[in-house]
């Protein structure tokens, strides 16, 4: 299993990174086909060969996905447009 974990930075106060991580969570789900539920401050991906959660904190943000053997090969590019995505909605 290949993993993903990046934690970012944030300003915001709770209501706006929620909505930092559902505009996130709307482009990674249209992109790869992730489907994504909030539990709490805890939204959970899964879709076949990638389970996840992008945890909400006080000033981090944390995105732990789990890539199952087809999507390692992606990895690269799914880390990077993450990292992308959080670079243009997360206010630092």
């Amino acid at each position: 299993m290949s993993v993903i974990d990046i934690h970012r930075t944030h300003t915001m106060d709770k209501q706006h990174a929620r909505e930092a991580a559902e505009t996130l969570a709307a482009d990674l789900s249209s992109r790869f086909n992730v489907n994504y539920a909030w539990e709490g401050d805890v939204m959970k991906f899964k879709r076949s060969g990638v389970q996840g959660q992008l945890t909400i904190n006080h000033g981090d943000l944390h995105v732990y996905l789990e890539l199952g053997l087809l999507l390692r090969p992606m990895k690269g590019r799914i880390a990077q447009e993450i990292e992308s995505q959080l670079g243009q909605i997360i206010r630092v």
